[in-house]
């Protein structure tokens, strides 16, 4: 049934022809172990070329494991077996990305470049119509437009291949279990932390079992439907993208006067394919930094991620690339003194007491700020903002980039280099004119609090 399947997927989405270099990606987990087999089994007839690719993401105790059960897999079928290793928990802090978005990052990455050093091979990956069904349902609840209920693509780039993409998990393990074959067990796609996990563990058991029984396959019939469609708007947007985009002599600028002319729908995609064009992807861009683009006013900007600026330059978009802090310091600060910050003509006093039962600390993100002294270590940094410095705001769910909580601030960019942000260790406490930290706020426990208190008029006034 499984190699049937993978068959017509193969044949549907042209996925590979017969000769192919074939680089599968393999966790070790049920889903890739399968896919290996079912490539082993095509191999003859297809006379493909297969080798296998490990990345290990250092998250668990039992990865180094993982990573030996793929190799022996690789040595017992005479298999090239290629590995790598990085730590990603410490890129996803560096960068203020989740660990999902970082492992996705620097795995994508390492196939990419196990497939360049071995010769133009395509890459398959294990997604199955269950990994389809739990993304169609996340993109749901997140908002997404018609390109994301689109779901996985069966093909990326003519280089990314799915060959389970249309066989369901419960197949998947039948096919494992008939034929004996051992999986490892990832302990991390348990962790309700994450919310692809919760989506796999309780919303689609619970609407399988209350709503739909064949909600696995109506989504991922309904991905491929969108999908089509998708492709053809898309189609149809590069052809005007064309006719508006112009090569100057140093960038690509977009006529907005002919962008404004096309219906909703295209002006939105066409503004996609400007920033993919600019940045080589649109990961990152979110329907409101598209809208904020349309909505442009001559001689406005809009700061988009990665350090790039767009301004509506007489009826054309144009890229600047977005200038550096213009102010460099960093002191090291003990609290017991004034710190003057003398570049951005600042000074500051910290004052240590007692937290009083009854008082309510009110502050002014702008002036003075409350903090748990007892969570803090001395002496603190406070230096300028850097490029990625991120942090989770007072009452904000998850971390967040500074640059984006200065936007919604409306602190303007020429102004946020007058707003030194203040750290304890390698943690931002405070930048001024934001919130404070949510792991160095003042909770019940506290009994003692540092106030920092802004002494000259601030430049955000």
């Amino acid at each position: 049934m499984v190699l049937e399947t993978v068959k017509k997927t193969i044949r549907r989405f042209n996925l590979f022809k017969r000769g192919d270099k074939i680089l599968i990606a393999c966790s070790g987990g049920a889903d890739s172990v399968c896919l290996l087999h079912v490539l082993l089994e095509l191999r003859k007839d297809w006379e493909l070329e297969l080798a296998v690719g490990h990345f290990n993401h250092k998250i668990r105790q039992e990865s180094d494991e993982d990573e030996k059960f793929v190799e022996k897999i690789a040595r017992k079928y005479s298999l090239q077996f290629y590995s790598a290793s990085q730590d990603v928990k410490l890129y996803a802090e560096e960068r203020g990305k989740n660990l999902e978005e970082a492992g996705r990052e620097l795995r994508y990455d390492f196939l990419r470049k196990t497939r360049d050093k071995i010769g133009s091979a395509r890459i398959a990956t294990a997604h199955t119509m269950n990994d389809q069904a739990e993304t169609v349902l996340m993109r749901i609840l997140r908002g997404r437009g018609s390109r994301g209920l689109a779901g996985i693509f069966p093909v990326v780039d003519d280089i990314i291949v799915r060959p389970l993409l249309r066989v369901e998990r419960k197949e998947v393990e039948y096919y494992l279990s008939r034929k004996e074959i051992d999986y490892r067990v990832d302990k991390s796609n348990f962790d309700p932390v994450f919310l692809r996990n919760r989506i796999r563990m309780e919303l689609l058991p619970y609407l399988l079992e209350n709503y739909e029984p064949g909600l696995v396959s109506s989504l991922g019939r309904t991905a491929e439907i969108i999908s089509e469609e998708d492709a053809e708007l898309e189609k149809m947007a590069y052809e005007k993208a064309q006719t508006m985009l112009r090569a100057e002599e140093k960038h690509i600028s977009l006529d907005l006067a002919c962008l404004r002319n096309l219906s909703l729908v295209l002006q939105r995609r066409v503004v996609r394919i400007f920033i993919r064009r600019l940045r080589g992807d649109i990961r990152g861009i979110s329907f409101a930094d598209v809208e904020s683009v349309l909505q442009l006013g001559r001689g406005k900007e809009f700061h988009l991620e990665k350090g790039l600026v767009l301004k509506n330059e007489k009826g054309r978009l144009i890229p600047r690339e977005e200038l550096l802090p213009a102010l460099d310091y960093k002191y090291e600060w003990e609290g017991k003194q004034i710190l003057n910050i003398r570049e951005a003509d600042l000074r500051f006093e910290a004052r240590k007491f007692k937290k009083a039962v009854t008082q309510k600390y009110h502050f002014d993100d702008k002036a003075r700020v409350f903090l748990d002294w007892n969570k803090l270590s001395f002496p603190l940094t406070v230096r300028s903002r850097c490029p990625g410095d991120c942090y989770q705001p007072l009452g904000a769910p998850g971390r967040k980039k500074l640059k984006e909580v200065f936007r919604a601030k409306g602190i303007p960019s020429d102004k946020r280099d007058y707003c030194p942000v203040f750290l304890s260790g390698d943690k931002i406490v405070w930048a001024l004119g934001l919130s404070v930290s949510e792991h160095f706020k003042v909770t019940k426990t506290t009994t003692d609090i540092l106030s920092i208190i802004l002494k000259e008029k601030s430049t955000l006034q």
